[in-house]
């Protein structure tokens, strides 16, 4: 049967529809969802100026250099507004950044905060709107000034139990915010920080004689912070949370708090003292241009990594910061030391190495310190928490000063995106590699489809490995789940500017779409749709235990089939419409697609949206893959340029559909027509027709070739006795 597709005809007229269907979406698109690179215009509707100054009338116009707006009252400027995302970094754990308005007035005092916009899944759903609210209002009053001189906070950092990491991420894009504002406007005379050219201060490499504990302790190269029971309870006490208070650290007073240790481990001498020559080595190796190494040690009976810190998450315990910057670490920034090296160094619980990442832009020569947050229980949940510093400024001996390649400042600063997903690509180069595994794969199933299809079994149980390994490792520890809000965000990309960078910067989410493009032209939708889509695996997946647990199976009749077929394209164009309109109204209403709840939260939801996603899967038990069929939307967005694949590559025999339906029977989407067609749109590729196409116990075709062949041997096989046998 030949593979080349021979409808050019149709295929060049769907092609140009498709070219005027993206005509019309880039003559509508500019026109609504044209926004402003300074992020502020795009949120300052959502407060009013009184909201930030309390008696405020009016806000002002866009400051000519900075992306600040003046907050009015009376005509007259009382503060300055600004958005925190456009002057720092604010991701959160949902990889989205927490949008936050502020306002500073001319002394450098904070006005008013106002949380704007957020995708964080604990605050959406888990904690209550007046206590986000109640937080922001602490913020009132806030002294910038103080913030910058202070060794440490200048203010108390509230938590709200349960979403400590994203308050951590709200304080810190406030304060450093506020700050860079503050230094750009001149507000309560803080100055600009000084420009990068002049001569530079950096490690000295020539300098790396081996020391020993002692001398590293003595001349600041090691810095300590210790608390012991009586200093926490005395803290929390003072702190004037009664709750705390009253649920002391047991134990006498003197006992070890916690005992904690801080370095550079990237310092010649001090890496070479306290890791050995061997480990240091390997640090040395490891660490590429531009990042740093933090050594931590400690003993005690609190920890600074805690054990709450899972895969992909944040160390939540501790932070560094440097002036406007800080950094938090993940568990792919950290790998554990065995023994502290050095001579006369005491035996500690807990040794890390932390690498600090070129992009945080630290810089080792200046002054920072080490956040520690201690935190205690007060009831079932609730949680209080203090923080301790831990300062660091490097002893001026490890330094010695250069004249900076100006030239060579600006191309990194020209290349600093192209460096940022590079490293992301090179931090998750095993998920790329098993990525690419999956995808090897799964081409080698399509291009030997006839041997991977010719044993029933076999195919059965690399067809549910495959699915398992999907939804466990794709989806669930991964979290490379497509969804129709991706095709939103390209096409968004297409009409108001493509950035490769912005979309390189999550390789699995990347690699996936440049897979499905590549396979919409071989194969259709089904190379995605039944094989690497972690909602589609967890559906047949549980629709397999429900067939083996004998749940009977619902055929939807076809007259009611090919009828609703259509809705889950009407869902699409209803969802790219409002997506004209506004790209932030059609992603609250792809909450059809139950991925997030199942996939990326895990089930970890409010209750209508686990509702929603457990009652398709339980449909799904005796309609196999309703949702598939029906109701996905990015099934629809997917099948509409699979039309133009240039091959098919699915085998039939003439027989099939008349008067054979056993492939229509089994499908389990009921793709295929009663007169034998595949409909392509609607095809996952399962390739369970490949299996019937040469099943010699269930294809009529070849059941008959079979007994031909078992026929002709008979007649051909010698008789038992035969004289002429011999």
């Amino acid at each position: 049967m030949p593979l080349v597709h021979k409808a050019w005809p149709i295929a060049w007229l769907r092609t140009l529809i498709l070219c005027l269907f993206a005509a019309v979406f880039s003559a509508f698109g500019p026109a609504d969802n044209a926004e402003a690179d300074v992020l502020l215009t795009r949120y300052l509707d959502k407060v009013t100026p009184g909201e930030l100054v309390p008696g405020a009338d009016a806000f002002g116009s866009l400051h000519a250099d900075l992306p600040v707006v003046p907050v009015l009252q009376g005509g007259e400027r009382v503060a300055w507004a600004f958005l925190t995302s456009d002057f720092v970094e604010t991701g959160g754990y949902s990889g989205k950044p927490i949008h936050v308005i502020v306002a500073v007035d001319d002394g450098a005092v904070v006005r008013g905060v106002n949380l704007v916009k957020h995708w964080e899944p604990i605050v959406l759903i888990g904690i209550p709107e007046k206590r986000i609210v109640a937080l922001m209002e602490r913020y009132k009053g806030l002294d910038l000034k103080a913030e910058a001189v202070a060794e440490g906070s200048a203010h108390e950092l509230d938590i709200i139990s349960g979403a400590t990491v994203t308050i951590m991420v709200i304080d810190d894009s406030i304060v450093r915010g506020g700050l860079k504002v503050s230094r750009a406007l001149g507000l309560g005379d803080l100055k600009p920080e000084d420009s990068a050219s002049g001569p530079k201060q950096v490690i000295n490499p020539d300098k790396s004689e081996v020391s020993d504990w002692m001398t590293l302790t003595g001349d600041g190269s090691v810095r300590r912070l210790s608390l012991d029971i009586g200093q926490i309870n005395d803290a929390f006490a003072r702190s004037g949370d009664v709750k705390a208070a009253k649920r002391p650290e047991p134990g006498p007073g003197t006992d070890t708090y916690i005992d904690l240790y801080g370095a550079l481990a990237n310092v010649p001498t001090i890496g070479r003292t306290l890791m050995g020559e061997a480990e240091y080595g390997n640090l040395v190796t490891d660490l590429k241009e531009g990042e740093n190494a933090l050594i931590l040690a400690a003993r005690g009976r609190y920890s600074y990594k805690g054990s709450g810190y899972v895969r992909g998450g944040l160390f939540d315990r501790i932070q560094l910061i440097q002036g406007d910057l800080s950094v938090r670490f993940r568990d792919r920034h950290q790998r554990r030391l065995g023994v502290i090296a050095a001579d006369g160094a005491p035996e500690f619980t807990e040794i890390d190495i932390f690498r600090i990442p070129a992009e945080s832009e630290f810089d080792p020569t200046k002054p920072w310190r080490l956040q520690l947050l201690a935190q205690r229980a007060t009831g079932p949940v609730d949680k209080a928490f203090l923080t301790f510093d831990l300062g660091y400024s490097i002893p001026q001996h490890y330094l010695k000063t250069i004249a900076p390649p100006v030239q060579a400042q600006a191309a990194e600063e020209d290349n600093g995106r192209a460096l940022l997903w590079k490293r992301i690509w090179q931090d998750r180069r095993s998920d790329v590699l098993i990525l690419g595994l999956m995808l090897t794969v799964l081409t080698g199933l399509f291009f030997f489809q006839k041997l991977a299809t010719i044993d029933e079994t076999v195919f059965l149980w690399i067809r549910m490995t495959y699915l398992a390994v999907t939804l466990v490792w794709l989806g669930w520890m991964a979290n490379a789940q497509l969804s129709i809000v991706n095709i939103f965000a390209i096409m968004g990309a297409f009409v108001n500017g493509f950035a490769w960078d912005t979309f390189l910067t999550d390789p699995l989410v990347f690699i996936l779409w440049f897979s499905v493009a590549a396979a919409l032209i071989f194969w259709g939708r089904g190379a995605f749709c039944g094989w690497l889509c972690p909602f589609g695996a967890l559906q047949e997946l549980t629709n397999r235990l429900a067939k083996i647990c004998r749940v009977p199976q619902w055929t939807v009749p076809w007259a009611l089939h090919e009828r609703l077929w259509p809705v889950k394209y009407m869902i699409f164009l209803g969802l790219f419409g409002l997506s004209l309109y506004s790209i932030e109204s059609a992603e609250h209403y792809a909450e059809i697609e139950p991925f997030k709840t199942a996939i990326i939260l895990k089930f970890d939801r409010a209750w209508p949206y686990v509702l929603f996603a457990v009652g398709l899967l339980a449909i799904g038990l005796f309609v196999e893959r309703f949702y598939c069929r029906y109701l996905c939307p990015l099934g629809a967005a997917l099948a509409i340029p699979a039309r133009i694949r240039m091959f098919d590559w699915l085998k039939r025999y003439r027989e099939c559909g008349s008067p054979c339906q056993r492939c229509a029977r089994e499908c389990m989407v009921q793709a295929i027509h009663p007169e034998g067609d595949i409909n392509p749109n609607e095809c996952l590729n399962c390739l369970h027709c490949q299996v019937l196409y040469q099943h010699d116990q269930k294809c009529p075709v070849c059941i008959k070739t079979r007994v031909k062949r078992q026929k002709f041997r008979d007649r051909n096989q010698p008789i038992s006795g035969d004289p002429s046998v011999a």
